[in-house]
């Protein structure tokens, strides 16, 4: 699998990364299969968060047994200092590892939050004395609002961002979702640009969920999942974080290695064929 510069932390990602969400609740042996389906495909970056079920433990498990194969990207979904430096340190150990390599302030999608974050007595202190302790390489942000992220890196300069980056957002941009501004910004100052929601088509519809891990419907055909993984990693962005499904995957694994960019009509066509279904996130889900 090729890989892009992760903006100017020194990482070369893999097109995509391994998104620990679908270790959620998966046994350890069902969990080793996924790590190792993801190495085997040459994924040498995984993002895990504690809001991820089982994810830490059975990643933690694989790395006692195996070493740490992956560039470690974690979350914090704590606002304070004491929080924050407490779930670092639990989530170190849980994952049997010395360091992170990108920790990520996790979900903030109001100006609110990210002044708690980054004010007096707020998550980024600990943040920031863990990074001189050596337990932090990089600092990054994630969150729904693509509109909010472009705000939020003039209060600091983060070095990776992660927002949804999909053909169904792009069918139908509004003040939420719009990430065109974000994308400029990013390339301008060199920060790593991590795309989720590659693969979502809508929200449930209904309460069948086809037993998916995840909190949307996927698109789930074969040809769906490989335009829905082509038209993102067509966008000037780092890589794209698997579905939290891993059923999902063959498909979109098997784009990744032999991806080639859309040309500007594949991608509208691809754009076009989604303007049938509804934006995931927007200002109706805030």
């Amino acid at each position: 699998m090729k890989t892009r510069p992760l903006g100017r932390t020194g990482q070369e990602t893999s097109l995509l990364v391994f998104g620990s969400f679908a270790l959620f609740r998966l046994t350890q042996t069902e969990a080793d299969r996924v790590i190792e389906l993801a190495l085997k495909h040459g994924i040498n970056h995984v993002d895990v968060s504690p809001l991820y079920g089982a994810a830490e433990e059975r990643l933690g498990s694989y790395f006692k047994r195996h070493g740490k194969p992956f560039f470690l990207g974690c979350k914090t979904a704590e606002r304070e200092k004491e929080g924050a430096r407490e779930s670092l340190r639990r989530s170190l150990e849980t994952l049997h590892a010395d360091k992170f390599d990108l920790f990520q302030f996790h979900g903030v999608d109001s100006m609110e939050v990210l002044d708690v974050i980054l004010g007096p007595g707020g998550a980024m202190e600990a943040v920031l004395e863990a990074q001189d302790e050596g337990l932090v390489d990089h600092i990054g942000i994630t969150g729904h609002n693509p509109v909010f992220q472009n705000e939020a890196l003039e209060r600091y300069d983060f070095e990776t961002v992660m927002f949804p980056l999909n053909r169904v957002h792009a069918a139908d941009f509004n003040a939420w979702n719009d990430w065109r501004p974000l994308l400029a910004k990013a390339r301008q100052r060199d920060i790593g640009v991590l795309c989720i929601k590659s693969a979502a088509k809508q929200a449930w519809p209904r309460r069948d969920h086809k037993d998916y891990n995840t909190w949307y419907e996927p698109f789930d055909t074969p040809d769906e999942l490989r335009v829905s993984l082509r038209y993102t990693l067509s966008q000037d962005i780092t890589a794209a974080v698997l579905p939290g499904e891993s059923r999902l995957w063959p498909a979109m694994l098997e784009t990744a290695d032999n991806f080639t960019p859309m040309s500007a009509d594949e991608q509208a066509a691809a754009v076009a064929e989604a303007a049938a279904y509804r934006p995931l996130v927007g200002p109706a889900m805030d």
